[in-house]
C-alpha cells in the first residue's frame, strides 16, 4: 500500500523549527496508512538538532477552552505501549509500529468532537511537534513503571510524567493507574506513590485522573475484579489518597450496575475503554447507557477507537463521539437529564 502525505507534511518542521506542519493525515481512505518509512523522520531530524522545540511546541499550543459539567469529554488515550502492553484487537504487536500509531492518533484528533489525549511522555512529544494538541485537554501518564507481564507488576513506579513536567507543558492534569492487591505488599507504596502525585498535582491546580482496580494474580497474571462491589471498594480507597480531593478525577470502567458505581462518588468521573473482546456495537450500546448517569464525563478509550476491527478509525471516533452529551446542563438539572 502507497498512499502519499501532504508534502507539507512529509517534509519537516515549520519555518520557526518548532512544530512539524499540519497533516491531512484524516484525509486517508478508509483503513489506508501512508507506509513511507521516512514520513516521521522529521520528528527525529528536530529530536536531533532541536530539542527544545517541544517545549517551544507546548508554549505556543493553543490551550482547551475548559471542562464543564454535563459537557462529556472524549479524551484518546495512547499511553499502553510504555507499559509494554501492544496488543489491540487480538494483534499481539499492533501498537509496535510507532508511524501507524501517529497516523491514527492523527486521524483520531482531527474529528473536533475528540477534546484531549492521555500519553506517555514520548507520544505527547510528538503530538506536540506534529502540531496536532491545539486546543486540546492533555493528561499525562504517570506510573508505567509495572510492566505488563513484569514479576513486580503490582509495583507501578511512577516513571513517566511528574506534575512539575506537566505544569511547564501546559497540561490539564496527570493519570496514575492505581491496582489494589491485597495479597501483594508493592499495593502500599503504589497508595503511597500515588497520595505523593495527588498532592504534587493539586499543589499546581492540575487534575489527578485515578484509575483504581481490586486485582489479584490468577495464573501468573495480573487480574482486575470488575464486579461492581470491588469497583465500588477500589472507588473509596483511591477517593481517600491524598491531602485533598479538590482536583481528583476517577477514570473507571464500565461494569454490570454502573448505577451502584456512580452512587459510590461525587468526583468527575471518566470511562475507560479497555480492549473489549464484544462486538464495537454491543460495547458503544453499554457506554451509551453509562454516559447517561449523573457525574459521568466523558470517555477516556484508545484501543478500542484507534484499533477498530473493520480499520476505519475515523468511523470509530465518530461512533464513539456521538454517545456523548455536549450541552451544559445546570447541576440541579443533571439528575432530570440523566433519566430521560
Amino acid at each position: 500500500m502507497t498512499t502519499t502525505m501532504p508534502a507539507s507534511t512529509a517534509s519537516g518542521s515549520t519555518a520557526s523549527g518548532s512544530r512539524a506542519s499540519g497533516s491531512a493525515v484524516s484525509g486517508l481512505p478508509q483503513g489506508a496508512f501512508d507506509d513511507d518509512p521516512r514520513r516521521y523522520e522529521h520528528l527525529t531530524k528536530i529530536r536531533l538538532e532541536d530539542p527544545e522545540a517541544i517545549a517551544r511546541a507546548a508554549r505556543e499550543r493553543k490551550p482547551h477552552p475548559g471542562v464543564v459539567l454535563g459537557k462529556q469529554n472524549f479524551i484518546v488515550a495512547a499511553d499502553h505501549p510504555a507499559r509494554g502492553a501492544l496488543a489491540a484487537q487480538g494483534r499481539p504487536e499492533a501498537m509496535a509500529d510507532r508511524r501507524e500509531l501517529l497516523d491514527r492518533l492523527q486521524i483520531a484528533l482531527a474529528n473536533p468532537a475528540v477534546d484531549g489525549v492521555l500519553a506517555s511522555p514520548d507520544i505527547m512529544d510528538d503530538l506536540l511537534l506534529l502540531g496536532a494538541l491545539d486546543g486540546k485537554l492533555l493528561f499525562g501518564s504517570m506510573n508505567r513503571g509495572g510492566l505488563a507481564g513484569f514479576v513486580n507488576e503490582f509495583d507501578d513506579r511512577f516513571t513517566g510524567h511528574t506534575a512539575a513536567a506537566l505544569e511547564a507543558i501546559g497540561a490539564t492534569g496527570g493519570k496514575m493507574l492505581t491496582r489494589i492487591c491485597l495479597g501483594d505488599p508493592a499495593t502500599a507504596s503504589i497508595l503511597e506513590a500515588t497520595a505523593r502525585a495527588i498532592d504534587a498535582l493539586a499543589e499546581r491546580r492540575l487534575v489527578a485522573m485515578v484509575e483504581p482496580f481490586l486485582s489479584s494474580w490468577v495464573d501468573g497474571k495480573v487480574t482486575n475484579d470488575l464486579s461492581a462491589d470491588a469497583v465500588i471498594k477500589s472507588v473509596a480507597i483511591a477517593s481517600g489518597l491524598g491531602s485533598t480531593s479538590a482536583y481528583t478525577w476517577m477514570k473507571l470502567p464500565v461494569v454490570a450496575e454502573m448505577e451502584r458505581v456512580m452512587a459510590s462518588t461525587t468526583m468527575p468521573t471518566v470511562l475507560l475503554g479497555g480492549d473489549p473482546a464484544g462486538h464495537q456495537d454491543e460495547v458503544f450500546a453499554e457506554w451509551g447507557k453509562a454516559l447517561a448517569l449523573p457525574g459521568v464525563q466523558g470517555l477516556t478509550v484508545g484501543r478500542t477507537m484507534l484499533y477498530p476491527a473493520d480499520g476505519d478509525v475515523a468511523g470509530a471516533v465518530a461512533a464513539a463521539a456521538s454517545l456523548l452529551h455536549t450541552e451544559e446542563i445546570p447541576a440541579g438539572d443533571y439528575a432530570k437529564e440523566a433519566q430521560k
